[in-house]
């Protein structure tokens, strides 16, 4: 079982305000841009986000941070506008000390990237950007039913986000997680309201309807890869392809899902840890078995699937349910850094060479 520990540290941001950011793992860099409903501590223990800091810590040292208004940072803020963000993924850059790295951009927080790799291409090796666009959502249909549509939905999150009821965070938590289990879902409900105010949430929100970075995103020279689900239903699958669109030479990789933040217990977060594993450099020797890089009852999967079973009689034969061994397959999948639909045949040669 892989073990990772982040260290927590405080920076602040040009205009006084106090960012919250941690380090965790080894290796070349990977700094994940901030975005809304994050919460640095939560996330850490979290069935939502836990396995993403755990796999992006393995091979790399990952700095990552609550933005303004969000999680262990300061949570009244003077300012939200895309320059403050931009200006606070500088500040937290500066404070861990980075020189160049990798650049991730997940959902809101893919603008904030696109915008510091156009400003500082000399900074960003690589640029990774998943589930995110270059238009918000007022920006991309302008027309008076969308503003209405828009606007209501933000005097929503201001009067329902820090209710104790979570019926109304619930549809939140169905947009971004829909596949999630009930503990999952109970989970992010609860991480809306500690992460923000229902004030902050919705300030966020209009903010970030307004974003247009499409300039900005022609203007990047860095090697970007673009992967984004094809049925999201909080960022539509055509922004992330036309995102790709816009940024010279980006790879476009779509992903079959449709939750907005992947599962660990999906063949799509595997699909994403191999995209990953491929455009990243990583810092670590190549495994083996003895390196602790599969727990047991994975290697023992693997050796059953090797045997040509299928999982109904790996189901049986570990006296297992069928989905917890595809969750253990899927785990496979993504620390051997392999995908698609050969990925069950690749997962067990990777095993023989582990074995050999």
């Amino acid at each position: 079982m892989f073990f990772v520990r982040q260290e927590l540290r405080f920076c602040t941001a040009t205009d006084g305000v106090r960012l919250a950011y941690a380090t965790s793992g080894h290796g070349p860099v990977v700094v994940k841009a901030g975005h809304w409903m994050t919460h640095l501590e939560r996330d850490w223990t979290s069935p939502v986000w836990r396995h993403w800091v755990e796999f992006l810590s393995r091979e790399h040292t990952l700095v990552r941070y609550d933005e303004r208004g969000c999680g262990l940072s300061d949570r009244e803020c003077p300012a939200l506008t895309l320059e403050n963000w931009v200006g606070d993924l500088e500040a937290v850059v500066a404070a861990a000390g980075v020189e160049r790295f990798s650049l991730l951009g997940a959902s809101g927080g893919g603008p904030v990237a696109i915008a510091y790799a156009a400003r500082h291409p000399d900074r960003v090796s690589q640029l990774v950007l998943y589930g995110t666009y270059a238009r918000g959502r007022v920006a991309r249909d302008p027309t008076p039913e969308t503003r209405e549509e828009a606007q209501t939905f933000v005097a929503l999150t201001r009067m329902g986000w820090g209710r104790s009821n979570p019926a109304f965070r619930r549809v939140f938590t169905t947009l971004f997680i829909p596949g999630g289990s009930d503990a999952q879902m109970a989970w992010f409900d609860e991480l809306q309201r500690a992460s923000s105010s229902g004030e902050h949430a919705a300030r966020s929100r209009a903010v970030r309807y307004a974003v247009d970075v499409r300039d900005l995103a022609r203007s990047i020279t860095v090697p970007t890869l673009v992967l984004h689900v094809r049925d999201d239903a909080v960022v539509p699958f055509d922004e992330g392809r036309n995102l790709a669109a816009l940024i010279p030479g980006a790879t476009f990789v779509p992903l079959d899902s449709a939750n907005h933040i992947l599962l660990d217990d999906e063949p799509a977060w595997a699909d994403f840890c191999a995209q990953l594993r491929g455009f990243l450099p990583a810092g670590r020797a190549t495994p083996t078995l003895q390196s602790g890089l599969l727990t047991d009852r994975e290697i023992e999967v693997l050796r059953l699937v090797a045997a040509g079973m299928d999982n109904g009689a790996i189901a049986a034969a570990m006296h297992l349910s069928v989905r917890t061994v595809e969750r253990h397959l899927s785990n496979c999948y993504a620390k051997l850094g392999v995908g698609g639909k050969s990925a069950r045949a690749a997962a067990a040669a990777r095993l023989a060479t582990l074995e050999s």
